[in-house]
């Protein structure tokens, strides 16, 4: 059986004009436990062991999961620029 579509890159598309809050990490507290990128529900933190994560803003609804995840408090939602 074919699928009927293909999914896009992350879940629900790119991110519009609508994000509000977006995740900034800040790589001195962080201690790279990986929470942030196994809870993402859009699968946007780039996160292998022993390098610094990179959180891809094209798809990125800003949530806040990420952040609420963090055990260090490493990650936190800033108002979006422009707002």
């Amino acid at each position: 059986m074919l699928p009927l579509s293909r999914p896009a890159p992350a879940s629900a598309g790119m991110t519009g004009t609508w994000r509000t809050y977006k995740p900034v990490v800040n790589l001195q507290k962080c201690i790279d436990c990986g929470l942030c990128w196994l809870y993402c529900p859009e699968s946007v933190i780039d996160w292998e062991k022993g390098y610094k994560i990179q959180i891809d803003y094209t798809y990125c609804k800003g949530c806040g999961i990420c952040a609420d995840v963090c055990p260090v408090k490493a990650i936190n939602m800033t108002p979006e620029e422009g707002i």
